[in-house]
């Protein structure tokens, strides 16, 4: 099944979270706190403004983004878990090159 989320909605999937913390202690299941960070699967066409014009969304899927802990919808499909959110309540797109060359300086 195929689906494409509505205007400035986006269809994300959460990342794992971390299963340990800095000092080694590995976390249960149930202590854990959902990710807020995670892949964007597919996105809308872009909001639509008052006077009928439809600016096309900034995030691309593919992209990973922080969001917030309560934002958006969570729904099931084909088994597989997601978030559908607004992209307003996108915190951040985590830029892969950044990533890259944080982990190179260390």
């Amino acid at each position: 099944m195929k689906i494409r989320p509505l205007n400035d909605r986006i269809l994300v999937e959460r990342l794992e979270g971390e299963t340990r913390t800095s000092g080694g202690i590995v976390l249960p299941d149930t202590a854990k706190e959902k990710p807020k960070q995670g892949r964007v699967a597919a996105v809308g066409t872009g909001k639509i403004l008052d006077d009928g014009k439809r600016i096309p969304l900034e995030i691309k899927a593919g992209d990973v983004v922080l969001f917030g802990s309560y934002a958006g919808t969570e729904v099931k499909i084909e088994g597989k878990e997601y978030l559908i959110l607004r992209e307003e309540d996108v915190l951040g797109i985590i830029e892969e090159g950044a990533k890259k060359a944080k982990g190179a300086n260390a």
